[in-house]
């Protein structure tokens, strides 16, 4: 190495030496700056009690799902505090998933996605034709970056009377569950009012879900639910959210809660978190 001095003055070639070593560790110490990330668009959830839910996509899309609130002893909505949406969707013909559909349509113009039967009678009841898309299971709906696909559902269709106060149709036509994929590919299993069925790890399979919207109504059996909840998880390993739906918030004496199905779930070894949400509050979900 050569010697930094001679005769009082520094060499030009160590003068170099030592600006291009500076230079070295002055570029070194950048490298290392940590820089800021600008965070992944996020889907938002809002859940106002029963299976009423409200979905904000990245891009500011509006989907609705069951929104019952006239009649809902649990609904932390008003009617007219709805005043957007670009979506609802019905999976069935029974009164507390039509909940306030007809309205809420035609006050914003949402489009309405539900299988074929029910769509014909909201269009009885005054819902435009342009604003219903009848889908049966099988089908899908892709508009603005965001895919609404219809699955099948083990349930039941309409109210089976036929008489002037009935919210619904005698007779509403297959019953249907949606896997909703958003703009970011976040997604959400809704499966309807279904019981557990094989075909679920069918779909977990070819949609591969994010979250799942299981059913938890006061009668459900925790084994059903939960034995739906393994079908999906076993077929999806992007599953790391369960939220339940179609449950009070002071559930009545003997009805299923949250605890039951967490017991069984750890008894058959699946430790995905359940988020018992709470009513208004938004979570944001990220891919």
């Amino acid at each position: 190495m050569p010697a930094l001095h001679h005769e009082g003055r520094l060499r030009p070639v160590a003068v170099a030496a030592v600006l291009f070593t500076a230079a070295l560790f002055a570029a070194a110490s950048l490298t290392w700056v940590p820089v800021a990330r600008a965070q992944a668009p996020s889907v938002k959830m809002e859940w106002f009690g029963w299976s009423f839910f409200r979905f904000t996509s990245p891009k500011g899309k509006v989907i609705l799902i069951n929104p019952f609130i006239t009649g809902n002893a649990d609904a932390s909505v008003r009617l007219d505090d709805i005043t957007r949406a670009d979506l609802i969707l019905v999976p069935n013909g029974h009164g507390d998933e039509i909940g306030d559909t007809i309205a809420i349509a035609k006050a914003t113009g949402a489009r309405v996605v539900t299988p074929f039967e029910l769509g014909t009678w909201f269009t009885t009841k005054g819902v435009p034709e342009a604003q219903v898309l009848r889908r049966n299971p099988g089908t899908r709906f892709v508009w603005e970056g965001i895919t609404v696909r219809v699955v099948g559902s083990v349930h039941g269709s309409g109210s089976g009377r036929d008489a002037a106060f009935e919210r619904a149709p005698i007779y509403g036509g297959a019953a249907a569950g949606f896997m909703i994929t958003f703009e970011n590919g976040y997604t959400v299993y809704f499966p309807g009012s279904s019981a557990a069925t094989q075909d679920m790890a069918m779909w977990a399979e070819a949609y591969r879900p994010d979250a799942m919207i299981f059913l938890m109504g006061p009668t459900s059996d925790p084994q059903d639910i939960g034995m739906a909840i393994k079908l999906v998880a076993a077929k999806s390993p992007n599953l790391k959210t369960l939220l339940p739906h179609h449950h009070r918030i002071k559930p009545p004496a003997g009805a299923v809660t949250t605890s039951d199905v967490r017991a069984v779930l750890d008894s058959m070894g699946i430790n995905i978190p359940i988020l018992d949400q709470e009513r208004g509050k938004v979570y944001e979900f990220r891919k």
